[in-house]
């Protein structure tokens, strides 16, 4: 075979061919290949098994299905994937301009797609109110400001009145509401936007959840201020974060922080992951823009960042379910892959690592914490301590640096503390693989368990019984 006979042959095996009217082959991502084609040096046993939303009963996943109002993506060509991923909440946004293109006339089509097209796949909608509106004088994109809305008696009545319509239209799925994104540096507007939404909502549906979006702790302190004075600190029930940090381990002392500045005015308070996740290339803007991202760091991020918050029991939602086309840009943090058509390419690796994790970490699975080891590397080791049916499970990962793109494993000895097991298998969340351990590679006494050249690298990887990890014998395709 000539060098161009093979060149054709190589790109049509992983490249898009028209096949006719309605008939595509898809790509595939080289890069899962290789995933699945690595490992640790172990017996492998199969494969975990996943589940569709509809056959988990709860769990706090979500992930993002935003940016639909402003047309950068089609809810149509993933809406069967948001399912199979397991996830059990979708993230939406509620489009204002795209509602209300004349002024009291509304057309909530595209939004009914959304919200019933969640639901019929067994995952629960979760809707971010926002944005502005250009006939009301107010801007429609991320960064928007709030005062020419809540400024303006003309603009805030309009508001409300949408938001109105929007929770009365959906309030039999939908219960939980955020306001706003991202509204950074406009603390006291904001305040005002939070205190009369959420009194709305509260009147139409006394049981929603009202949620406050992503600020900086000076403007939380203004909307807690604000909510103080006017009696109405009950009104909210979580806050959210967005914790973009190229080592994902990194967040949580921000976390706490925030923690203990909500704690001081209510105990009653949560925090929640609510929009996060990892580019797959290097991008020039945007968060976590300036690094040389790949869908090998890609997947690792997604999987450290989803352990570190579920060992916490903190509520955690993944950014995004496919790629974005923004004005600017193809942004590259989706599970799925697209292109400028919006048309879908693959399912990249973090596709598979997040369903995976979404599939076993329901909430039959209980955290019970960070756990203590002792071992003879000389990186940080992060242990993840859980229970599914009275027996001991743990995610184990390099904690110490950012993700980088190694398909190798080292061999590590340690103990982990408060840990036992009969029959454990070694779980590689990623690809999904499920290895089995000889008797002579670890030992439970005492309360704690060791283990010997126990493979160990910068992803989470899971220690649990056999009995409490359903395989399948094929393949993730």
């Amino acid at each position: 075979m000539n060098k161009l006979a093979l060149s054709l042959l190589i790109a049509l095996s992983l490249c898009s061919i028209s096949l006719g009217a309605g008939k595509t082959k898809t790509y595939r991502s080289i890069t899962w290949s290789k995933f699945k084609a690595s490992g640790p040096k172990l017996n492998q046993i199969g494969w975990i098994a996943t589940r569709h939303a509809k056959d988990i009963k709860s769990s706090d996943w979500s992930v993002g299905c935003e940016t639909l109002d402003r047309d950068q993506a089609r809810f149509s060509v993933y809406k069967d994937y948001v399912g199979e991923l397991g996830a059990k909440h979708g993230r939406l946004q509620s489009g204002w301009a795209k509602c209300e293109k004349q002024k009291g006339v509304y057309d909530f089509a595209w939004l009914d797609e959304g919200i019933y097209g969640l639901d019929e796949q067994g995952v629960k909608p979760w809707v971010c109110l926002c944005y502005g509106n250009p006939i009301y004088k107010s801007t429609v994109q991320l960064g928007s400001t709030l005062a020419p809305i809540v400024h303006s008696e003309e603009a805030m009545a309009a508001w409300l009145k949408y938001v109105e319509a929007t929770v009365r239209r959906y309030k039999d799925v939908v219960y939980e509401w955020e306001i706003w994104n991202e509204p950074f540096g406009q603390g006291k507007d904001y305040a005002i936007m939070v205190l009369k939404t959420a009194e709305l909502i509260k009147r139409i549906q006394p049981e929603s959840v009202i949620m406050v979006t992503e600020v900086h702790d000076p403007d939380r302190k203004e909307v807690l201020e604000v909510l103080k004075a006017a009696g109405k600190l009950d009104l909210v029930e979580y806050w959210i974060y967005h914790p973009y940090t190229r080592n994902p381990d990194s967040a949580y002392a921000a976390v706490e922080k925030t923690k203990q500045l909500l704690a001081s005015y209510s105990p009653k308070y949560k925090v929640y992951q609510g929009e996060v996740g990892c580019p797959s290339i290097l991008e020039w803007t945007h968060a976590l823009a300036h690094y040389p991202w790949t869908e090998y760091s890609q997947a690792k991020w997604d999987l450290r960042r989803m352990a570190g918050d579920r060992v916490r029991s903190i509520p955690s939602s993944i950014f995004t379910i496919i790629d974005l086309k923004y004005p600017n840009m193809l942004q590259s943090f989706g599970l799925i892959r697209s292109n400028l058509l919006l048309e879908f390419i693959y399912k990249r690796p973090a596709y598979y690592a997040v369903q995976h994790m979404m599939s076993f970490f329901d909430d039959a699975v209980k955290p019970v914490g960070l756990l203590d080891c002792e071992s003879d590397c000389p990186r940080k080791i992060t242990i993840a301590g859980f229970e599914k049916a009275d027996t001991s499970v743990a995610l184990l990962w390099y904690s110490d640096q950012i993700p980088n793109d190694d398909l190798a494993w080292d061999r590590v000895d340690l103990t982990i503390k408060g840990v036992t097991f009969k029959d454990p298998v070694y779980v590689e969340m990623i690809t999904g693989k499920v290895f089995e351990l000889d008797q002579s590679a670890w030992q439970s006494a005492g309360g704690n368990t060791t283990f010997k050249q126990l493979p160990m690298w910068d992803s989470p990887m899971m220690l649990a019984e056999r009995a409490q990890v359903d395989l399948r014998k094929d393949s993730p395709e």
